[in-house]
């Protein structure tokens, strides 16, 4: 007899997490602990629900609270409605705390104190609780109250400032990669908290700020400030560290080469029919090519413009200088390698259809970690949720009456 073969385990299995986040950095980060195999309890305002419910290029999803940018951040997770407002909810929620492991907020500092829902006060109720706040700027400092979504922070960071060229400049990241990475960081946070608290049984309180994740990103171009006393330089989509390094014309479009190596950039002259230029003194070594970096493209493009960019990408590869195409959106998400990847994973949702959502990217070789329920629906698992914490029929549509859920 065939010995029935085990399911792997989930990395979080039997983690409970309250999320009381909204709209992207929140959401983001308790999607990834969701992925994960946590059990994310979804804790939403009556009536309206997450903002991102209503955000959306689809009108009719909208309407129905189950808006684009909603769907993409709120897999495998169970959606519940408390007005926090009322002490009713607050009773409800402080049940949950004592079975919780995780809070995770990204209220306004101060919101939870007036709520009566302060890390101190759910702490006594649940002494290894780890409670993530994740704000614009942090829970203190001189602009811990300021108001503050993704593109604010892009500019205060620097970020804005170094994109671009000389003819477009500030420029603003296509997606709001500042709400991206403080979701990351604060799922990173998390984490290692749990991992703290397996070797000493303490929870804690973690601070994420929006501003701090974001700066760790720009090290090499900060690092030159800081120690290399150079301002940021607008190339826009040359690389500031190597050159021949960017973007490049070819006789159909456009060519992503990255010749960052000093063999590589021998490797190109010599493929490119140019094999004077590696004894050119502007272009022998690599901070010289940077250097001549204007005079150096039109050569290339010279020669690049003769060929179509499916030709240079197949001979470049196969002499190990990095080069790709640039794909529009729906391009790349449809390519093969994603598709291999799993990148992307369908699921049905009652009243809206197939969705195509993002999986966990990081592979794990002994556990799981998938999309395995849609986004839910506002409260859709709010008298389920109080059926466990011991409440009748009878209470929940009391509690419904009077506006606590």
């Amino acid at each position: 007899m065939k010995e029935a073969k085990k399911t792997p385990m989930k990395i979080l299995e039997g983690v409970r997490v309250l999320d009381l986040t909204m709209v992207l950095a929140g959401p983001f980060t308790t999607l990834h602990l969701a992925l994960l195999g946590a059990d994310v309890i979804k804790i939403e305002p009556p009536g309206a629900g997450d903002l991102a419910r209503k955000l959306g290029n689809v009108p009719e999803l909208n309407d129905k609270l189950m808006g684009t940018s909603f769907l993409a951040q709120n897999a495998n997770k169970r959606s519940l409605t408390l007005n926090l407002k009322k002490g009713e909810a607050q009773e409800i929620f402080k049940k949950l705390v004592r079975r919780a492991d995780v809070v995770v907020e990204n209220f306004r500092p101060g919101v939870m104190d007036r709520f009566g829902l302060s890390f101190p006060v759910l702490r006594d109720i649940n002494p290894k609780l780890i409670y993530c706040a994740i704000s614009g700027f942090g829970q203190t400092g001189p602009d811990a109250q300021k108001p503050a979504y993704d593109q604010i922070i892009q500019g205060l960071s620097g970020v804005m400032a170094i994109n671009g060229d000389e003819t477009l400049n500030p420029l603003r990241c296509g997606f709001p990669v500042c709400d991206t990475v403080g979701g990351l960081n604060a799922a990173f946070a998390i984490m290692a908290a749990l991992f703290y608290r397996e070797r000493t049984g303490q929870g804690q309180f973690l601070d994420i700020a929006l501003l701090d994740s974001i700066m760790p990103l720009m090290g090499w171009v900060a690092a030159n400030l800081l120690i290399g006393k150079q301002q940021p330089v607008l190339m826009g989509n040359d690389n500031f560290t190597a050159a021949p390094s960017g973007t490049f014309a070819t006789k159909d479009g456009y060519i992503n080469i990255a010749a960052n190596r000093q063999e590589q950039w021998k490797s190109l002259a010599d493929i490119l029919g140019l094999p004077e230029l590696k004894e050119d003194l502007r272009f022998q070594k690599r901070d010289a090519r940077k250097r001549n970096r204007k005079a150096l493209t039109p050569l290339i493009e010279s020669k690049l413009r003769e060929k179509e960019t499916a030709y240079w990408i197949k001979i470049l590869n196969a002499r190990g200088i990095p080069a790709g195409t640039i794909l529009g959106l729906e391009d790349a998400l449809r390519q093969e390698q994603i598709v291999h990847r799993g990148t992307l994973q369908t699921i049905p949702a009652e009243g809206i259809g197939n969705l195509q959502l993002f999986n966990l990217t990081a592979k794990f070789e002994r556990a799981t970690a998938r999309v395995e329920s849609p986004p839910p629906k506002l409260s859709e698992h709010t008298n389920e949720i109080l059926r466990g914490l011991g409440y009748s029929e009878e209470q929940i549509d009391a509690l419904r009456r009077s506006g606590a859920i």
